[in-house]
């Protein structure tokens, strides 16, 4: 660490001098940082869809802007421990959440200062200069030493993020069944069975669903079961949701809790051959495809729904997918926090090449960065017109309608293949960008795509509704719940309570795959209370009652938001 330390000294203070004397690259990056040779960087990344090289046009960006590669490495079973084992966590580090890991990896002393020997000031000004409070949140946070931000910072405490947790439907179908009422949540069934009748095959031929899941992303419970508790402004807190209207806290097997409502819902589309059977066992990239070539008609995330089923061959078709919510719907998105999220960006301690994450890190936070990550190459995709607002290019309204579309030279392969695999944010979408007048990173309030000319079946949805976008739509019907941005982070477990966390999240996550594929009322009833007997034997009372308590911190800290 010694030699690292000095290393990083006579780097930095060479940074400086080529600051003084203007050597910097057009893109503001320290030319020295810049290696004369590639140099491969590990990737640890919880949240990673993907494992391997990042290849295709975001890999060509980074070895243009600094001779690097990126090799990811996701978060399969037991990879966080056997990397705390080894000592090394890799060279840039993106935490799923800043709890009980996160605080292991600091206490374990395998996180990288950020002010050892002025490396932030050096290499990650715009960092330094515009995320003072996700800098002030990490350091309390990590016990006065400052390892990072949280994501998703806001530029403002009285915005909140644009909607992507809501149902988007097949509108066409809808439309063609005579667009009928769903009052609440378990009002979609009989309206997908009467779509799904309609149109039995996808695009490829094969059958229909009105939904399909995977379970890629269970952390404490199934992602899926407890997402759909964000219809109803419920959002994930531990073993369990927290409702941000009454500001209180459920346990996931709390009896008649939203948790078993949206198991039931799941097991109800099973019965009626309306779940996709194989979601226990499919991955990410299975279910994006069937929603990319309507093998599914209903989805919770607007990115999957309409984000992948509304290409423009799809949308000249008379097809789409958009909003619709159930009537006693409220929506949960979240406040804009310029304390950053609980998704973290870090650095390895035992890194070789400190200066550069940081560098690489400052640059994804400068609005060419976040536009990049987002939408593509400047230049290639979008860009800024003469009165430096944003616009897609004719590539980049392909790219972004459809991501399977190819790439031109000098980048290789479709869009999607170069997508940014670290799958994590820096600013906020719905953060304003400072380089465009008035306007955020967010390409759906765009004066370019507002002013646009609307497709056909979006004309009909937009006369149905009365409104323009889905958050319009959403909003002037009431359907919204906000959960206030705060400095607020879950505390850390005692080793004891991990175990017994470990053991209770096993049995839930278990016993709610078994329920969903319950074939009767009776089967469905006697797999929760098994589940629920077994996760109670393991602990889960201890584990309610320490979220309990988190919870009435978030919500002194909610409460405090408020007043200011």
């Amino acid at each position: 660490m010694e030699t690292s330390r000095k290393r990083t000294a006579l780097a930095l203070a060479a940074a400086l001098l080529l600051a003084m004397a203007g050597g910097a690259t057009a893109g503001g990056i320290p030319e020295d940082v810049i290696p004369k040779e590639t140099v491969t960087l590990q990737v640890y990344s919880q949240l990673a869809n993907y494992a391997g090289e990042q290849v295709g046009w975001f890999g060509k960006v980074m070895l243009d802007k600094f001779n690097v590669k990126l090799n990811i490495i996701n978060e399969a079973d037991g990879t966080f421990s056997t990397r705390m084992a080894a000592r090394d966590l890799g060279d840039i580090i993106l935490f799923g959440n800043d709890g009980d890991e996160y605080l292991q990896a600091v206490g374990a002393g395998l996180l990288f200062d950020w002010e050892d020997e002025g490396i932030l000031a050096g290499y990650g000004p715009y960092i330094a200069e515009n995320m003072g409070k996700a800098l002030e949140k990490n350091r309390a946070l990590s016990g006065g030493t400052l390892y990072g931000f949280g994501h998703n910072v806001g530029t403002s405490v009285t915005d909140h993020e644009s909607y992507f947790y809501y149902p988007d439907l097949r509108w066409d179908l809808y439309k063609a069944v005579g667009y009928p009422e769903i009052k609440t949540l378990e009002d979609y069934i009989p309206v997908l069975k009467a779509m799904r009748e309609i149109e039995p095959t996808s695009d490829t031929g094969g059958k229909t669903y009105g939904m399909s899941i995977f379970p890629d992303w269970d952390g404490d419970m199934v992602m899926f079961v407890k997402a759909t508790g964000a219809l109803y402004g419920y959002d994930e807190f531990g073993i369990g949701l927290y409702d941000v209207n009454a500001q209180t806290y459920q346990g996931a097997l709390e009896p008649g809790g939203m948790y078993l409502r949206s198991l039931a819902f799941y097991n109800k589309l099973y019965r009626e051959g309306l779940l996709n059977p194989d979601s226990m066992t499919q991955t990410f990239n299975d279910v994006s495809e069937d929603y990319q070539t309507g093998a599914a008609f209903l989805n919770l995330f607007s990115w999957m729904g309409s984000g992948l089923y509304n290409s423009r061959e799809h949308l000249a078709a008379g097809k789409m997918m958009y909003a619709k919510t159930a009537d006693d719907a409220v929506n949960l998105t979240y406040g804009l926090n310029v304390n950053g999220g609980n998704r973290i960006w870090a650095i390895g301690a035992k890194t070789f090449y400190p200066e550069l994450c940081m560098a690489i890190i400052n640059w994804l936070s400068t609005p060419e960065g976040v536009m990049t990550y987002n939408y593509g190459p400047k230049d290639v995709t979008w860009s800024y017109g003469e009165d430096s607002l944003p616009y897609f290019t004719e590539l980049g309204l392909k790219t972004s309608a459809d991501n399977t579309t190819p790439m031109p030279e000098p980048y290789s392969g479709t869009y999607d293949d170069g997508s940014f695999k670290m799958n994590n944010t820096t600013w906020s979408v719905d953060a304003s960008n400072p380089e465009t007048p008035g306007e955020t990173y967010n390409k759906t309030f765009w004066a370019s795509t507002l002013t646009a000319e609307p497709s056909d079946i979006m004309k009909d949805w937009q006369e149905t509704t009365g409104a323009k976008i889905a958050d319009d739509y959403l909003e002037d019907n009431g359907h919204l719940s906000i959960a206030i941005g705060t400095n607020f982070s879950f505390a850390p477990r005692s080793d004891e309570l991990n175990t017994t966390w470990t053991q209770v999240i096993t049995a839930v996550k278990d016993g709610s795959w078994k329920a969903i594929y319950a074939v009767d009322d009776a089967e469905f009833d006697s797999i929760v209370a098994e589940m629920t007997a077994q996760a109670k034997a393991y602990g889960y009372d201890e584990c309610v009652e320490f979220t309990l308590k988190q919870a009435e911190l978030r919500k002194a800290a909610e409460d405090a938001a408020k007043a200011e």
